[in-house]
Parts: structure tokens; sequence; C-alpha cells
């Protein structure tokens, strides 16, 4: 089984660790770019958070809402 197939395996299975992770993520590269990508580090959650609520199995609910973007 291939690295990203194993990845959508676990966030298939775990939707709410997937969006903490994907926020947690984010906000680390955001920390350590001082900022200066925050408008791609958005789109790029918000694009994560899309596949894993389009993936997440029926019942289980979406991951977090999505947030207003961050101001640098």
């Amino acid at each position: 089984m291939a690295f990203l197939d194993k990845v959508k395996n676990w966030v298939s299975k775990n939707p709410d660790k997937a969006g903490s992770a994907i926020e947690k993520a984010g906000d680390l590269f955001d920390q350590k770019t001082q900022g200066r990508y925050s408008d791609k580090v958005n789109k790029a959650q918000s694009a994560a958070r899309n596949y894993v609520d389009k993936n997440t199995p029926p019942g289980q609910g979406p991951i977090n809402p999505p947030q207003p973007p961050r101001q640098p």
C-alpha cells in the first residue's frame, strides 16, 4: 500500500484527528514563515478540510467547520 493510500485510509477513519492535524500544520507553517504565505496556507487548509469532509463516512459528520482567514 502506497503512503498516500495509507493517509487516505487513516483520514477516512479519523476525520476529527485529521481536522486537528490540518489546523496545527497550517498554524505551524504560518508561524515558521512569519505569515508570508498565510493566504496560500488558508487555501490549502480549506482544500484539505473539504477533502476530509467529502471522504468522511456517513454518520460521522464533518470535521471542524471552516474558520475565518487569520490576519497576519
